[in-house]
Parts: C-alpha cells; structure tokens; sequence
C-alpha cells in the first residue's frame, strides 16, 4: 500500500467518530422545528490574533507592531462601514497568544476594544516540544489572565465575583489533550480552564484533525468528568429554561459538506467549518450553510448562532476576514436581512454570545442584542478604561 494511501486510511479511521455522527446530526437539526417569525442571526468570529506569524518564522516585534498599526487601520474602516441591527459595529474577538505576549501590542488591542472593534480573549499553544505538565499549564493561564485584567483591563467579570473570566481558543486544536498527546498533554486541561476562570472554548470545529469530536454543531457543556481526556467528546446541549450549564461551555462553529463542488463533473465534497478565508467565496449559499447548522438553545430556534473564525494575519486571508470581501459580504447581508424583514444581524464578542445564550437559557425572549451584558461585563467598561482610551485616542 502506498504512502498517500495510508495517509488517507489513518485520516479516514481519526475521523470517523464524527463522520459516523454527522447524518443523524444533520437529520435532527432539520426536523427541528424552525421559528414561524423573524430571525436573529448572530455572528461571532473568533479570530487566532497572531501579528507574529508568517511563512519564515516569527516576525520581531517592530515588524509586528507595524503590522498592528495597518491591521487596526483595516478593522477601523470596515467596523465603521459595516454595523448590525443595533448599531455595533463588525468585529471580530481576538484571541490572543499567551506566549507571544507584548505589552505594547496588548495596549494597541485594548485601544481596538474601546473603540468597539474586538474584546480579547486568551489563545495558547503549549506542549509543542515535549507535552505540558498541569502545573505548568496553570500557572501560565492563571498569570496571563491577571495580565490581561490587571495591566490591560481586559478580559471580563460576573457581576460580585473579582476572578476574571475568559474565552479560550487552543492553539493546534489540541483541546483537553484531543491530539494523541501533541500539542498540549494535559488530560485534565478542561478542568484546569474552569479553575483559572474559562468561561466558554471556541477551538471547535476542528476537522478534518483528529481533534474534532462527535459533538458537532452545537452550543454544549462536556458530559464528562472535567478531569477525564477529552470531556467534551459528549455533552448536553443548552435549552430555554435549563440549569445554567457547567463551564466553560462549548461554542461550536458550522461543520457542514458542502456538495457544490465539481470535479471533472463529479460532485466532490468538502467541509465548510466557518473559516473566513480567500479560497471559499463569501456569498448567499454559503450563508445559508451556515444557518443550515441551527447552532441554537434549543427551544429558542430564533436565535442562530454563528460562530465563524479566522487567522487575521494570513495575509492572503484578511479581505475576506477583516478587509473588502468581509465588509462587502456582511453589509449586504444585513441589506437583504431589511429587504426581506426575514432576519436581524448582530455582530456579538465571545463574551456576548455566552450573554446571549445564558440569557435564552433563563427564558429571555426579543433581540439577543438587549442581553450582550447579561451575565458577564468587561473589566474596561467596570474600571472607566474604555472611556480614558477613547478619550486619548480623539485628543
């Protein structure tokens, strides 16, 4: 047997837990019973925030800092041109890498955050030479958490609780050890997130990699012990007037074929998982995908949620991220959303989304954009900072 051979067999056996799952998933999501009224669609994009990566290596820290400065322009002018049916503009949330920490690229991304174009969130890759210890792994989220609050105020709070919280995204999608021990290394890495305060993880989905699990589509608490490797392999999805969920909760993006693709006249699928990137068109069926996921509370099939993502610094990526094809792509979504007063868009942070959803879950009916401070609030907005940015930002 040849090499490419075994290749395809060995990505075809990691996958197929999901891919066994996948019908009965889709079957169920479109026999769900759908809203009779007006939708609310809400996009969060969870942007890997790397100004450091290139083809060659990690750049130094002046070319990234430049790089920052252009990549704030581009966010500026599209957050401007673009916003949603309350009038928040088109952001993404940036999850930034604990160990490629720069203070002066952490003060440019607070500024971002009050003027409105991007809450940041925590990212981390680790056990890439050799696999991380618990202890480690704690000590490291523990002191880029309080960084982030204390020096940047970043991050965000429950109301009557001083432990910061955060959205965590996992470098090489290794979450909870899902990658056969690359990557991370740490069994028990979910229970180590909700001790140092994760609130939600928006890693997933993340095939075709052996680390996406059969859980696919869906808006879930893990179903096993937080100690146990993989936890979140099986989970129970949130509902209306449910127990507020064990955290962090799962947030999973869209994983759905897309048949549309013709080789030679044949149809050959491939997976749309959500990414924003320049090789799969932004347009109205890839939208309808999308939608076509029901990521809901269930019960509340009105509010869909989007969670898409992207690397931001892929140069060849960022019209379609953050730049032309993004603005074009998302205004004229909101235009035929008001043409047809078929559906509302709102553009939510991490932070809001989890608002939103727990919001659902408490019953709460209308627009998702009256819940984006439900549960959590932003450290800058409960210190004044944002209002001291702002203010030095237009002087």
């Amino acid at each position: 047997m040849s090499e490419t051979n075994k290749s395809f067999l060995t990505k075809l056996r990691l996958n197929l837990p999901w891919l066994a799952r996948y019908p009965f998933v889709r079957g169920a999501s479109l026999l769900e019973p759908g809203s009779s009224g007006q939708k609310h669609i809400v996009f969060t994009v969870a942007n890997h925030f790397e100004p450091g990566w290139s083809e060659n290596g990690l750049l130094d820290l002046d070319a990234q800092r430049r790089r920052l400065d252009d990549y704030h322009k581009l966010a500026r002018k599209t957050g401007e041109s673009v916003v949603d049916a309350d009038g928040t503009k088109f952001r993404h949330t940036n999850f930034y890498p604990a160990e490629q920490y720069d203070r002066r690229i952490l003060e440019k991304m607070a500024e971002m955050q009050a003027e409105g174009l991007g809450e940041v969130e925590i990212h981390l890759h680790h056990g890439i030479e050799k696999p991380d210890t618990a202890e480690n792994l704690r000590n490291v989220l523990n002191e880029f958490r309080d960084c982030l609050a204390e020096e940047h105020k970043l991050l965000s709070r429950f109301e009557n609780e001083r432990q910061p919280k955060y959205a965590f995204v996992h470098g090489n999608l290794a979450l909870a050890n899902s990658c056969g021990g690359k990557f991370c290394g740490v069994d028990e890495e979910m229970q180590i997130l909700q001790e140092t305060g994760c609130y939600v993880d928006m890693t997933l989905p993340s095939a075709p990699d052996e680390t996406q699990v059969p859980m696919l589509n869906q808006i879930y608490e893990c179903g096993l012990p937080l100690t146990e490797k993989i936890p979140h392999r099986t989970g129970k999805r949130v509902r209306v007037f449910g127990n507020q969920p064990r955290l962090p909760l799962i947030f999973t993006g869209p994983l759905i074929f897309n048949w549309t693709r013709r080789i030679r006249g044949v149809p050959v699928p491939r997976l749309d998982d959500g990414a924003l990137v320049d090789n799969q068109p932004l347009n109205q069926a890839r939208l309808n995908r999308w939608l076509s996921a029901n990521i809901t509370v269930a019960n509340r099939p009105e509010w869909i949620f989007v969670k898409l993502y992207c690397h931001g610094f892929f140069d060849r990526d960022q019209s379609a991220c953050i730049g032309e094809k993004a603005e074009k792509f998302f205004a004229e979504t909101i235009e035929n959303g008001e043409k047809t007063a078929d559906y509302k868009v709102y553009f939510a942070s991490a932070r809001e989304a989890f608002n939103m959803v727990s919001a659902a879950i408490d019953g709460r009916e209308g627009s998702p954009g009256e819940y984006r401070n439900y549960r959590l609030k932003t450290i800058m907005d409960e210190t004044g900072k944002e209002t001291e940015i702002r203010a030095r930002i237009t002087v």
